[in-house]
């Protein structure tokens, strides 16, 4: 997320730009039996999800035509999903005999993976009900045909509904498979055809966006420069923002001391990909103080094609992708970044990206900073998620995904929810701070990221409204559909999970910095007034932003173990709980009553003075219903690294 400008969302990916999509908790989930749609037989396997929650008796507009186009995609269970989910905990587990003993991409194919036999008998059936098979992976089956075969393949009738204004058909009940493939199946997707999109939240992708500038006075490090001529607030004179935090600042915020991620390889997935990463990278490191590049150190692996350019903001992506190298090699400057760049925001697309890195094992720690809201997530795709994420697990490969932007999201959305696939009980949720590093890089303190913007007054002697509206804060809070994970269970409190019984997944895991207002300096090409193209730098936040710093200091932390993995992280975050490993954050570190703000200032116009300032006051600490206290909350986790915490995972 973009430090004066928050993007969008699984564009988070336009950043606050930043966090996620949906999750799942199990492997395979089959319910009961279908009821006999379209005159099939009974003895089906229902694949759980498949029927969206939108799709209701009052917004239904009658059934589909027959001959319109389905596309979909069959999941694939493999020979034994539940030993998959087992196995991953086990091996993520630092209290367990399995722990660490990582099998290969090719290992994790031959114990797990969908038999040549399995996925002979779904083409099979898939064909012999009309559809037509246009690409087979070792992960799911593509499909194409008309709804009419779509409908005898699954066992369900096909309506048209009314959501958000617009129609889209969706399954009447939910979708089945045959019963002699329910242990072959995992789920279904793209029965039904509504948009999902991540967020920062074929054709030639679109220019670089318009050029973004901050507006000055800055502090160079927080609290350099005071407000001396504004009013105050909450008894004193507020510092200005800072420009934007370099590598030197958050390396010594988060304990990196001697450790560079040397030998450590981080993969970091967004859609698209920016024309001018390698250029933009080398020039923001060689400004800001961070080492140059190796040759080779960052690489990039793209799709042949781009889809949904527009629906998707392509040219958005540009600045999450930058942002989240340079963030890496800004805390880790030695790890190797490897960019996997999705062909659109789709689901689909952004599952191809995920999987890439887990077959081909390319890294062993994955940044990623797009998601959606919990709402928007159906079990279907929740499922395709976790099956990647579980894979990943067995090899050693950590998943962290950035919180979100938008607090409780009840501004957002009007209703409290977490965002997804952050909500996943199989990847590390990533929420948000606001950080004042001091002079001489001294950490001084963190709240909770949670904002609320008063503009100055006309008159210049106040700040209207004082403390204003809700401006942004870090996701979190309690999942409406995720259980309580293991790892979670007697750190996360009952008032924030549920309880004992029925407890749930609780967000987030771990944090870092990612208020804007506190944010990190950014250096990017963009198209200038002029309509040229040209480099330059802005402070940007957001949890696009944690995601990222945490991932570096992961690698920081895997150096520490001599490169041995740490895989799914969360089992050993939350083993360090209460330890000198974290900063434990809360939203009043100066004592009880003790409010703080910075003062920003910025362009109208977001570029240049044409159109004048404005200058706002910015509360700290204040994440809409969410709260960052003493112990693990529903803002920050467990806490952040503290300058313990890389030197904790040494063996």
């Amino acid at each position: 997320m973009r430090s004066t400008r928050t993007r969008s969302p699984r564009a988070r990916a336009r950043l606050a730009w930043a966090a996620t999509l949906p999750l799942v908790a199990g492997a395979l989930a089959f319910g009961a039996p279908a009821a006999d749609a379209a005159g099939h037989d009974d003895g089906r396997h229902a694949l759980q999800g498949t029927k969206p929650l939108w799709a209701t008796r009052q917004a239904d507009q009658g059934a589909t035509a027959a001959a319109t186009a389905v596309r979909a995609r069959v999941y694939l269970a493999g020979r034994d999903a539940e030993g998959l989910a087992d196995y991953a905990r086990a091996v993520s587990d630092p209290h367990s005999a399995a722990y660490g003993k990582y099998l290969s991409p090719a290992q994790v194919r031959a114990r797990y993976g969908a038999t040549h036999d399995q996925i002979a008998k779904v083409t099979d059936w898939l064909e012999e009900s009309g559809l037509k098979v246009t690409g087979t992976t070792n992960r799911y089956l593509a499909v194409t045909g008309d709804a009419a075969a779509a409908e005898r393949a699954f066992a369900t009738d096909l309506h048209n509904y009314r959501k958000a204004g617009h129609t889209y058909h969706a399954p009447s009940i939910t979708a089945s498979a045959p019963a002699s493939l329910a242990g072959a199946v995992l789920t279904v997707t793209g029965l039904d055809n509504a948009p999902k999109l991540a967020k920062h939240h074929s054709g030639e992708l679109p220019p670089p966006e318009g050029v973004f500038r901050n507006s000055g006075p800055f502090s160079s490090y927080y609290g350099s420069k005071t407000a001396k001529k504004l009013p105050p607030a909450y008894g004193s004179r507020a510092p200005y923002a800072i420009k934007g935090y370099t590598g030197r600042q958050l390396r010594a915020a988060y304990g990196a001391k001697k450790w560079t991620g040397k030998g450590v390889t981080v993969a970091i997935t967004d859609a698209y990909a920016s024309p001018s990463i390698t250029q933009d990278a080398a020039r923001y490191a060689a400004r800001n103080g961070d080492p140059r590049y190796r040759s080779g150190q960052i690489s990039q692996v793209l799709p042949k094609d781009y889809t949904h350019i527009e629906e998707c903001g392509a040219a958005g992506w540009y600045g999450e992708e930058t942002l989240d190298v340079e963030a890496v090699h800004a805390v880790a400057p030695d790890s190797d970044i490897v960019y996997v760049g999705g062909a659109s925001c789709m689901d689909d697309d952004l599952l191809d990206s995920l999987g890439k890195i887990v077959d081909g094992h390319l890294a062993d720690i994955v940044s990623n900073s797009w998601g959606d809201i919990e709402a928007n997530e159906t079990p279907d795709v929740a499922a395709a998620y976790d099956q990647i994420f579980q894979q990943g697990a067995v090899q050693g490969i950590g998943f962290y995904f950035s919180s979100g932007d938008n607090g409780d999201e009840v501004a957002n959305t009007g209703t409290k929810q977490v965002d997804t696939p952050a909500n996943s009980a199989w990847v590390t949720a990533v929420g948000g701070t606001s950080l004042a590093v001091g002079k001489h890089d001294a950490y001084q303190w963190e709240t909770g990221w949670g904002t609320q913007k008063a503009v100055l007054s006309k008159d210049g002697s106040s700040w209207a409204g004082f403390p204003g509206t809700f401006n942004g804060g870090a996701g979190g809070g309690t999942s409406k559909t995720v259980p309580q994970p293991f790892y979670q269970r007697g750190v996360v409190p009952d008032g924030l999970s549920g309880g004992l019984e029925g407890a749930m997944r609780t967000v987030p895991d771990i944090a870092a910095v990612a208020d804007p207002n506190t944010g990190f300096l950014v250096g990017q090409t963009q198209t200038l007034p002029d309509g040229s193209l040209g480099y330059d730098e802005y402070r940007i936040g957001g949890t696009s932003l944690a995601a990222p710093v945490i991932a570096g200091v992961q690698a920081l932390a895997q150096q520490a173990r001599h490169g041995v993995a740490i895989g799914f992280a969360n089992p050993a975050i939350y083993q360090r709980y209460g330890t000198a490993a974290y900063h434990d954050v809360t939203d009043h570190p100066l004592g009880a009553g003790r409010d703080l703000a910075v003062v920003r200032v910025d362009y109208v116009n977001g570029t240049d003075d044409a159109k004048g300032t404005t200058t706002s006051l910015r509360s700290l600490g204040k994440d809409s219903s969410l709260h960052a206290g003493v112990g693990y909350d529903d803002v920050t986790g467990v806490g952040t690294p503290g300058a313990g915490y890389v030197s904790s995972y040494r063996p």
